[in-house]
């Protein structure tokens, strides 16, 4: 890993934040789960009175189903709690109400933050992401499913429901003994609670509430982790002249969003802070940020400029930024015309 001359200050500047207070933890536990469970019960009362009350109580459930995805995220992490048995049970429990297993989620997103921007290493907790080479030099068949795979609809549709109803279900491949029987263990968990609840509510009440909360907060999560990684002028970088610090800093964004959205989300959009020093606890990201002016350099995306990411699709190694599959076509025509690159922003 290639390290820059600033890059142990800057660790040393986040170092104060990379505590626990276990009080606050207990706090965040307090005011997500109680109101994710109380929306649900709410959503459920309200059947019978109007089903878009229902899906209003819904939506705001799938935001506490987020929330509780950080605590869940946090503990993956050993941020939450000074024990790694408080993280461990609390993190298996709260993978269970947001049906990911811990442990092997633990692993994959260890490995997304020790390779990310790296393009050696793409591939393990991460979003399928092309060089604009890569995409041109491809046979039909993979741009045809890199084309679908980085459409809007699969993206925050089909993929998360696929991902964590489907793919979650299953080990990866050499997954150790303890990763294994955590999956095991949230299958039997997750079937747990659903089968409580068909048999407390029926199973057309429970699809009419857990469907909308799950759709949406598959939506929210996949949205947040892509909009933090898929900027225009983002960071990726060979192995050889890659950098962890670089890759944190320049390669994740500062999602600036209103309050309520940035406590709803657990602070998540001080991304830069979180890659940079994942042992930061979620409520202390911001005080982090605002305490390290280097940090508050990061490139800043507002909800607004957010929505342009999702006409990115390919990564230009030449001009180091996202680019469109226009944009990507239009260089191989020309490359094919002159030999090389030659287009602009359409």
């Amino acid at each position: 890993m290639k390290q820059h001359p600033k890059a142990a200050e800057l660790k040393k500047e986040v170092a104060p934040f990379e505590r626990t207070d276990t009080r606050r933890s207990v706090m965040q536990m307090i005011n997500t789960l109680v109101p994710l469970f109380a929306l649900w019960y709410a959503a459920y009362a309200s059947l019978s009175i109007s089903y878009a009350l229902t899906l209003a109580f819904a939506l705001v459930a799938a935001g506490f189903l987020v929330r509780t995805f950080i605590i869940f995220h946090d503990c993956c992490h050993g941020s939450f709690f000074k024990s790694r048995l408080a993280n461990d049970i609390v993190g298996t429990l709260t993978g269970i109400l947001t049906v990911v297993p811990y442990q092997q989620w633990k692993h994959t997103h260890s490995v997304h933050h020790a390779t990310s921007g790296n393009l050696e290493k793409r591939g393990v907790g991460d979003i399928w992401v092309m060089t604009v080479k890569e995409f041109n030099a491809a046979p039909f068949w993979k741009r045809l499913a890199y084309r679908i795979y980085r459409h809007p609809i699969t993206l925050f549709g089909i993929g998360p429901t696929v991902t964590f109803l489907i793919e979650y279900r299953f080990n990866r491949r050499g997954a150790r003994r303890k990763e294994r029987l955590n999956t095991y263990l949230t299958n039997a968990g997750i079937a747990a609670l659903y089968a409580l609840l068909i048999w407390a509510v029926g199973w057309q009440a429970f699809l009419l509430v857990q469907g909308p909360i799950f759709l949406a907060s598959g939506l929210v999560g996949v949205w947040l982790f892509y909009v933090q990684h898929q900027f225009e002028d983002s960071y990726f970088e060979h192995e050889d002249e890659w950098s962890y610090v670089k890759a944190a800093v320049e390669g994740s964004s500062y999602y600036k969003l209103p309050k309520p959205l940035q406590w709803i989300t657990g602070n998540i959009g001080f991304h830069h802070v979180h890659h940079l020093s994942p042992k930061v606890p979620n409520y202390y990201l911001e005080q982090a940020h605002e305490s390290t002016p280097p940090l508050q350099q990061a490139t800043t995306i507002g909800i607004a400029d957010s929505l342009k990411s999702l006409r990115f699709r390919l990564w230009d190694e030449d001009r180091r930024t996202f680019v469109t599959f226009k944009e990507a076509r239009v260089e191989r025509k020309a490359a094919a015309r002159v030999g090389g690159p030659s287009y602009g922003r359409k």
